[in-house]
């Protein structure tokens, strides 16, 4: 994807069926969708610019709080990113994966899943598609999962988390050092 062509933007304070009707009114024959499902309130769309434009416009007039352009590099988890996901599966076509021996909750499904044979599937998948994450960690809360470690700088994840599920561990590894905080 050319820079300048795609982008994405966060619309807060608008439910996700609102914004995916937003995201239909503004397309206009480009391409405009929700690319992430973040937590309540809070969902990022992904396009042309000039479709997210319109939609982040809408949006505003529809009641969102925010509609907040992202500096991002492209308009990732939309179908723009189709090319970048071909690419991705070739690559993925010579890895060997081993059986899981523990379940994976996919973004794309919001689901554990343990059969490897799909790991490839649904990472390839996910790279158009848009990230189910509230539903996704409600989906591990209701199956017993208590504690989530979030890995790398800063606490974004760690931060929808309390949005969405209230009482769950949530530990932060910014590095190495963090590892042996756990």
């Amino acid at each position: 994807m050319p820079v300048g062509v795609g982008t994405m933007a966060a619309i807060i304070g608008l439910d996700g069926s609102v914004v995916e009707e937003v995201c239909q009114q503004a397309a206009k024959g480009e391409v405009v969708a929700p690319a992430n499902f973040n937590s309540p309130g809070q969902v990022v769309i992904a396009g042309h610019v000039a479709a997210v434009e319109r939609a982040m416009s809408l949006a505003k007039e529809r009641g969102a709080k925010r509609a907040l352009a992202l500096p991002v590099s492209a308009p990732f988890h939309c179908s723009l990113m189709i090319p970048a996901a071909e690419q991705l599966s070739k690559v993925l076509d010579s890895v060997t994966l081993g059986a899981l021996t523990i379940p994976v909750v996919s973004n794309v499904e919001a689901q554990a899943f343990s059969d490897a044979q799909r790991v490839k599937e649904l990472l390839v998948t996910q790279v158009s598609a848009p990230v189910r994450w509230e539903e996704s960690v409600q989906n591990m809360a209701a199956l017993g999962v208590d504690q989530f470690v979030e890995i790398g700088p800063g606490k974004v994840l760690s931060g929808l988390v309390k949005r969405i599920a209230r009482g769950l561990a949530l530990h932060n590894v910014q590095d190495a050092a963090g590892l042996k905080g756990l």
